[in-house]
């Protein structure tokens, strides 16, 4: 295992108002895809496989945390069946749906996913891309 984080991305931080909740569902969705608690610090949690990639936590300046439109959260998963475990996990945990899992062409012929809103409203998804298939269609 390669001590060099693979994501172009440090981490991604989101604001709940209903903290101990928010973790219980993120305990058990993220756990659904492979994903553990990292740290914990008062009013945060940060989530990940290796590294603390994604944090729910109270707002550092006090203020009421809102949803951003057009901001989303994409997880990444090895296979379709982690994209019902999660889309089933975040369901059962309280979670709305906002699509099914699925292909999504538009996305690229590759893309599986699914789409639901946490309780805070926030809107994550679960992306399996099926590299095969990818292989295929674009070159490798």
């Amino acid at each position: 295992m390669s001590n060099e984080n693979p994501s172009i991305i440090s981490h991604i931080s989101i604001g709940t108002n209903q903290f101990d909740k928010a973790v219980a569902f993120y305990d058990k969705v993220l756990s659904a895809i492979g994903c553990q608690r990292i740290m914990e610090h008062p009013g945060a949690v940060a989530y990940g496989k290796q590294f603390p990639e994604f944090w729910v936590q109270t707002p550092i300046d006090g203020q009421s945390a809102t949803v951003g439109n057009g901001f989303h959260i994409g997880f990444m998963v090895s296979s379709k069946e982690e994209v019902h475990a999660f889309y089933q996990a975040a369901i059962d945990a309280g979670a709305s749906g906002d699509g099914e899992s699925g292909p999504r062409p538009h996305y690229g012929e590759p893309y599986y996913g699914c789409f639901v809103r946490d309780l805070d409203g926030h809107k994550i998804e679960a992306t399996y891309w099926d590299m095969e298939l990818a292989a295929k269609i674009y070159g490798s």
